[in-house]
């Protein structure tokens, strides 16, 4: 279902940027699970590029049980912009959940004001695609924008609206990157630095997705996958101090 989605995003990518692999393990690159009625494959992707510090997506294909792609794409430490942050689920053809976000690395106004604002119209464009759900696993107000769609939906509709939606988004987000000026003060750099670990410090502790990839690959297959390549700068809980 959201292949077209991870194909749209590997030509912009390899259209714009000068990519070099980052390695993934490889039992985190690819992996089958025969656990349960349904087989399921799972594969990632991770790139690197001057402006860009980590691009990584996967995707999970169990048949018509689930479909799913994920990507975050985090911005080079001199730069302060938000997160692209991409998830879109489904489970089967009636139950399909839609998140898409640039997600905020700060809260303060002028910061909203900046990159988070150009959202508003792309968003409004959408409106079906940004329904007011409850969030069981985050705080909506820490690393999420109040334009970000997030919506239960429809086979039909992840065609027919998300897909243009989706590409818009995408859009915006390189256009907000060519208009940056890269920090150049160490205390600004460090704060990046610390804000994009802080996020992957909070995700690796509230990914919900952890569940599924243990359902599918097992326990200690998922708790690598998490801490090795989703969030790699969250501290794994064995080896905290």
């Amino acid at each position: 279902m959201f292949q077209p989605f991870l194909q749209h995003l590997e030509q912009e990518l390899f259209r714009r940027f000068e990519l070099r692999s980052r390695p993934i393990l490889p039992e985190l690159e690819f992996q089958v699970s025969q656990r349960g009625k349904n087989p399921a494959m799972i594969e990632s992707w991770c790139y690197e590029c001057p402006q860009l510090r980590k691009i990584r997506y996967t995707y999970i294909n169990a048949g018509e049980t689930a479909q799913i792609f994920n990507s975050v794409i985090y911005p080079s430490h001199n730069y302060d912009l938000p997160l692209l942050g991409i998830d879109f689920l489904a489970f089967g053809k009636k139950k399909i959940l839609v998140v898409l976000d640039f997600q905020p690395l700060f809260r303060e106004p002028e910061y909203l004001e900046k990159y988070i604002e150009p959202m508003r119209e792309i968003r409004d464009k959408y409106n079906e695609l940004a329904q007011d759900l409850p969030m069981k696993f985050y705080d909506a107000n820490q690393y999420f924008s109040p334009y970000l769609l997030f919506a239960k939906t429809d086979a039909e509709t992840v065609v027919s609206r998300l897909f243009p939606a989706y590409q818009e988004y995408i859009q915006l987000y390189w256009q907000m990157l060519e208009k940056a000026e890269p920090a150049t003060e160490p205390e600004a750099i460090e704060r990046i630095v610390k804000a994009q670990k802080d996020y992957d410090r909070y995700s690796a502790e509230r990914d919900p997705a952890s569940g599924l990839f243990s359902s599918y690959f097992g326990h200690e297959w998922s708790e690598k996958f998490l801490h090795e390549f989703l969030f790699e700068d969250a501290v794994p809980v064995a080896v905290r101090t």
